[in-house]
């Protein structure tokens, strides 16, 4: 009897140790093959490219480019793209956005290896798989995204694909120099970026930036305690 074929999954998750985990969670049996592991989602976006992954699992809060960004990086390069987002995140906003650029599944970092294998052998076959609470939501706000008319609402401004990671940048605290030499730009372009972004979004602060990306769910809002 001829063995079933591996699946080849990416991870793109920032902590090492979770990466570690689900590599041995997924590699015990004989189905799933991890074929590379990326720390942020500059790096899934051109791993996606050059491995040609049957799955990404790929997680949203990350440094350099939020998962968020690199999934829509992903799928407007290849549609037949397979990406599945497991994340301690599971608010409606990041739902809806994932969901309408079509991932291929959503799961929350609490859900047990049976769903989690059981969500990825689904997308092997071309299957769509939401954790069941998430499901739920999709239903509930699918109407809230269609008009009397049964027509869909018009969509958020929505930022080029460097905008949003020069968004992410200014947020992390890096200065335009830095930004420049991150995405192989020059500080002139940066600047331009950083313009267009105040514009489009009418902010006019790198702090309102920053709140604004916290808002958006482009980066993390870390809290820093000072002990005296």
């Amino acid at each position: 009897m001829t063995s079933p074929k591996l699946i080849r999954v990416l991870l793109a998750e920032d902590h090492s140790i979770v990466r570690e985990g689900l590599r041995a969670l997924l590699e015990v049996g004989d189905r799933f093959v991890i074929i590379g592991e990326a720390c942020n989602g500059r790096e899934a976006v051109q791993m996606t490219r050059t491995l040609v992954p049957d799955i990404i699992l790929m997680d949203i809060s990350m440094p350099l480019l939020n998962g968020l960004e690199a999934t829509r990086q992903i799928l407007l390069a290849d549609p037949s793209a397979k990406v599945v987002i497991l994340s301690a995140h599971s608010e409606d906003e990041y739902i809806n956005r994932m969901n309408q650029a079509g991932v291929a599944g959503f799961l929350e970092k609490q859900t047990s290896a049976e769903i989690l294998t059981k969500a990825l052998h689904e997308v092997a076959l071309g299957r769509r798989f939401f954790s069941p609470s998430i499901a739920k939501r999709i239903q509930r706000t699918t109407a809230q995204l269609v008009d009397r008319n049964g027509l869909a609402k018009s969509h958020k401004l929505s930022l080029t694909t460097r905008e949003a990671e020069v968004l992410q940048l200014v947020a992390e605290g890096s200065a335009n120099k830095q930004i420049a030499n991150e995405l192989g730009i020059s500080v002139k372009t940066v600047e331009k970026h950083r313009n267009n972004l105040m514009k489009k979004l009418n902010i006019h602060e790198t702090a309102g930036l920053t709140r604004h990306a916290i808002a958006a769910g482009v980066i993390e809002c870390k809290v820093e305690l000072t002990i005296t």
